[in-house]
């Protein structure tokens, strides 16, 4: 059987498949891959391999303290069903960097029962978050 490995080191990560499945995302859609590089380089990277060929990501933006927030999640489509993304939020939350973050936060359109298997809900208290989004 061929073994997963996700990883936090960035000179493994392969941006090019980061950023072909992003500007093709729902969430992410034209992204740039100058983009893609500037948001790897200022975020903790997760990246999923099989064979060290990347067939999965996420990244967290933190302060390594008090505040995370999970981003970019995926698994290739053809690696789907195999449990991949189960396996990478867990990584995710058990990373030693993060142990002392006790706000996290993401967002999804479609990806809810994965993230309620790990304790994310939806907002308690919608009416203490506000967003800004420019176009």
């Amino acid at each position: 059987m061929i073994k997963l490995e996700i990883s936090t080191d960035k000179s493994k990560l392969q941006i090019e498949v980061i950023h072909e499945f992003l500007t093709n995302s729902y969430w992410a859609k034209g992204r740039t891959i100058d983009d893609v590089k500037k948001t790897t380089e200022h975020c903790l990277c997760f990246g999923v391999y099989l064979q060290d060929k990347q067939i999965g990501f996420a990244r967290v933006l933190t302060d390594y303290t008090v505040f995370a927030y999970i981003m970019d999640v995926f698994i290739l489509p053809e690696h789907r069903g195999k449990g991949y993304s189960k396996q990478l939020m867990k990584a995710i939350n058990e990373e030693p960097k993060l142990n002392s973050c006790k706000v996290w936060m993401l967002k999804t359109l479609d990806a809810h029962g994965l993230y309620k298997q790990f304790g994310y809900t939806e907002l308690g208290h919608p009416e203490k978050v506000m967003e800004r989004i420019l176009k």
